[in-house]
């Protein structure tokens, strides 16, 4: 089978299911694994977000989408010469890659085209099996998505335990994008909610949308996490320098995620986020998983 990944999560899922020779090209973002990287790339993102700063890039993003205009260029020459059996894209966000509409418009192929779209951390676990059973290995998505059920069930567990001895669950922010910062969505509040916190501002299921550093403030979280969609921890902590934290965050632990890797891609490593996030909030009963961390305030009133 030959197949072409257009998202950077199936990318990583399609390597994680044993597939990742049948892999024939891949969009610019899909970089996860490394062995990925010397594939074809067949798509382009029209905003480059190395060369701008976080507030011009959402400016972009919204004029784009605003005009019906497509933040990808498809190379459909490419791809016809790939051949591809199949085609792995989504359609849940705009922003994140080629959505199956317009992969249809700009690049009509005969193979089909295989759409992931889950909204909650339930949804992305049944995406990895509809996924492996899609591309004829059923057995291997069942016990990649049994691993990360499992692994978040076991930090969880280990809170509610913590929980009925009295721990608390505090109140986090977790903010996707940095200016404006955009509250939780899809299933950042899962995460939130299974790693032993109180989601604030969140919107569970449902895409993620502006709000202003104001509403966080009054929100008053006892940790902010920043996990920039698209950014690693080191250029998220870089563009979140400005930030004044004594005024949006008074009373909170402040640190910075690998967002891209571990929040924002809805793949198997969303564990390793919840895991890390329980961490964050119940350091004695969850181990900490030695996640990309960088610490812009220490802790000041998180539960220990």
């Amino acid at each position: 089978m030959r197949i072409v990944s257009l998202l950077p999560s199936a990318t990583e899922i399609i390597c994680r299911l044993g597939l990742s020779e049948s892999l024939v090209g891949r969009s610019n973002e899909c970089t996860y694994p490394p062995e990925v990287q010397d594939l074809p790339i067949v798509t382009a993102a029209r905003v480059d977000p190395r060369q701008l700063d976080s507030i011009e890039i959402d400016r972009q993003v919204r004029e784009a989408i605003k005009d019906g205009r497509s933040l990808y260029a498809v190379d459909a020459v490419l791809i016809d010469r790939l051949a591809p059996d199949v085609i792995v894209t989504q359609d849940l966000c705009a922003v994140c890659a080629v959505s199956s509409g317009e992969l249809a418009s700009a690049c009509p192929v005969g193979a089909p085209v295989i759409s992931l779209d889950p909204s909650t951390l339930d949804e992305v676990a049944a995406s990895i099996e509809m996924l492996a059973e899609r591309l004829g290995v059923p057995e291997r998505g069942r016990e990649l998505a049994g691993e990360m059920r499992a692994t978040i069930e076991d930090v969880r567990g280990s809170i509610e335990a913590a929980v009925r001895a009295g721990a608390r669950r505090p109140r986090v922010f977790v903010a996707e994008w940095i200016d404006p910062p955009f509250v939780p969505g899809h299933w950042l509040p899962g995460m939130i909610e299974a790693a032993g916190g109180e989601a604030l501002l969140a919107e569970p299921g449902r895409p993620s949308h502006p709000t202003t550093w104001d509403e966080v403030a009054a929100a008053d979280p006892e940790l902010l996490v920043i996990a920039a969609c698209g950014f690693d921890a080191e250029e998220a902590a870089r563009r979140a320098t400005h930030l004044d934290l004594e005024r949006i965050a008074p009373n909170a632990r402040v640190v910075v995620v690998d967002g891209d890797a571990y929040y924002s891609r809805p793949g198997p490593r969303l564990a390793d986020g919840v895991r890390q996030l329980g961490h964050l909030l119940h350091s004695e009963p969850v181990a900490d998983p030695g996640l990309p961390l960088i610490e812009l305030r220490p802790a000041l009133a998180v539960a220990r």
